[in-house]
This record gives structure tokens, sequence and C-alpha cells, in this order.
């Protein structure tokens, strides 16, 4: 049974904020009060669809007694009896505890592991897959790092993607990425096993998290490209070390002021996620299954191109559309890892 006097609660405080809103709040809380607004309209709606469907089928039982409506009343409520399953699962769901990252923007970090320059390659596709797909979303991509191998590959690549729901949407993703091809640079034609390290990270605001000017130590020195090649001839790049965790974050963009703000972001979204890794360790003991374990070093996921397959070893979840998922096609994978999530968590609540 759903919790009446909770739904009752939500409502009554949602309506609450509506009025406040109306009424034109102060400055200073009209943020909190939208930001509240906004996350609980949809769970709202879901409330008020489920009501719907509880007073339609209230409805078509007294509508059985009339020989005349009698019929209609019966096909009334075979729909509705199928509905109700559906909504009152969509309703729980809405219900769930949201994370409070979720709709946050991104930091997205791709590194290659095993597998040399084919691995570079790799993490380079995994990098152009995120883009398209984050084009697709109608998000923005902005490029913070890019470190290119020779091979055109990527050594390193840092993004920040924003947009509506884009952790809650990517967090998932974080862990290691298998690769099995042929690569470029075999002339043999053996399929070899490489490897990339995908992180996804919420970015993080600077009441998150409080940076002590003398925890931080900042260098400034040339970008350079591609083999080591000066892009510029001034000291634009910026690397900033964190001292207590020693957590090092260089951007080495045209503007040395952009680069100072890039790293920053970096590093308060590492620390951030340092702070929400331990409180996970902490909560991990009670439950039953979790997508996402935050463990860079767990392999999460396959792409064989031989077969044109992509298995995500989570979820036992395989589709033989890797063409399609390289081209930024990924939604059906995201979707179901955040089903399997919802279903873990619904199991953990009962």
């Amino acid at each position: 049974m759903l919790p009446q006097d909770k739904l009752a609660q939500i409502v009554q405080r949602f309506e609450y904020l509506e009025a406040q809103l109306n009424a034109g709040p102060a400055a200073d809380q009209i943020a909190g009060i939208s930001r509240e607004y906004a996350e609980l309209k949809p769970v709202v709606d879901q409330i008020a669809r489920w009501h719907e469907a509880e007073a339609g089928l209230a409805e078509a039982q007294a509508m059985l007694a009339d020989p005349e409506m009698r019929e209609l009343a019966e096909d009334e409520l075979a729909r509705l009896k199928a509905e109700l399953p559906e909504l009152e699962q969509a309703l729980r769901i809405a219900l769930l505890p949201k994370d409070a990252a979720d709709a946050r923007p991104a930091i997205l970090e791709i590194r290659p592991g095993t597998g040399g320059d084919e691995a570079a390659l790799f993490a380079g596709d995994l990098l152009n897959m995120y883009r398209r797909y984050a084009e697709g979303q109608g998000w923005t991509f902005q490029l913070l790092e890019l470190s290119e191998s020779e091979l055109g590959g990527v050594k390193e690549a840092m993004a920040r993607i924003e947009g509506e729901g884009v952790f809650a949407r990517l967090k998932f993703e974080s862990g290691v990425h298998r690769v099995q091809r042929v690569p470029e640079t075999e002339s043999g034609g053996r399929i070899h096993t490489s490897a990339a390290t995908v992180a996804v990270l919420p970015e993080a605001e600077e009441v998150d998290i409080d940076i002590p000017a003398n925890d931080i130590r900042i260098d400034t020195m040339r970008a350079s490209g591609a083999g080591g090649q000066h892009v510029n001839t001034t000291d634009s790049a910026v690397r900033i070390t964190h001292l207590p965790t020693g957590i090092v974050v260089t951007s080495s963009e045209k503007s040395q002021h952009q680069n100072r703000a890039n790293a920053m972001a970096v590093l308060r979204a590492r620390l951030y996620d340092l702070e929400r890794s331990r409180a996970d360790a902490e909560r991990a003991a009670n439950r039953k299954s979790q997508v996402g374990s935050g463990d860079r070093s767990e392999r999460i996921r396959t792409y064989n191109f031989p077969q044109g397959r992509m298995t995500d070893h989570r979820i036992n979840l395989t589709l033989y559309a890797l063409d399609r998922i390289m081209q930024g096609d990924v939604g059906e994978v995201l979707d179901a890892l955040i089903a399997y999530d919802q279903a873990a968590r619904l199991a953990d609540a009962e």
C-alpha cells in the first residue's frame, strides 16, 4: 500500500510552495523555493494521476449497478485495473529519495588504460561517443582539457557537460570500459583487448567544497600539444595540486584565467566526489544492490567490434548495435542502468 499520509504531506508542501511563489518571496528565498517546487512537481503530478485513476475505478464500479451503463463500466474497469499497477509503480519510483547531485552538471574524465596506443585511440572513441550523445540531448559539451597522442588518440580528456538531468543520466558510466578489436596499428589482423577508464563526477559549487588557499599549490607552465610540441609561447597552462589529498589537476587552454577556473572546478568536483564516496561506503552495508560502486577499477562494459556487441557486465545487458552505440546512441543502455538501480532501491525499501 502507498503511504497516504506521506502523499498528503507532499501535496500540502507543494501547494504551500506554490502559494509562496505566487505571493512573491524575498529575493534570497526565490532560488531555494523554486528548486524545491521544481523537484516536487513531477511527484505531485504522478500523485494526481494515481488519485484520478483510483477515483475512476470507484466510479466505474458504482456504474455496474446501472444496466444501461454496465458494458461501458466493464470496459472502463478493465482499462483502469490494467493501468493502476503501472501508475502505482511509477509513483513508488517518484517517491524514492533523490540523489542531491542528479540535477547538477557533470565533469567527464577519460584516460587510456592497458593497451598503449590502441587504448588511447579507444579513449578518443569514448570521448566522441559521449560528445555525440550530449549533443543529441541538447546539452552543452565543453572540453576543459585534451591531451592527444601522436596517433590522434586521447592521453587525457576532461569535459564539462551541462543540461537537464546530466549527472542523473551519466553517473553510472564511471569505471573501466574494455574494447576488443583489431587495432589500426595491427598488421596481422589479430584481435587485441584494451581499456579506458571513465569517471563522471557531479560538478560542485564553492558552497559545497571550501578549499583554503594554503591547501593548494598553483603552477603555471607552457601548454604543449601531441608529442610535446608547444602550441603557444606563453605560460598559460595551469596545474593545481591539492596538498592534503595529493590530487593534481591541469588545464591548458589559451587563457590562463580560464585555466585556473577550469582546474578549480575539476578539483572541487573530485573533492566533492570523495565526500560522496565516503558517505556511499557508510551506507553500502545496508544496501542489497548497487549499480555503480564508484570503484574506478571496476570493469563495467565490453565493446566487442568483431561481433558488433556491447555488454554491460553489471546488469547482464548485451546489445548487438555497437556501431549505433559508438555514434552516441547510448540512451537504451543508460535507461536500463537507471531502471536496474530504481528496482534495486525499491527492493531495499521494502
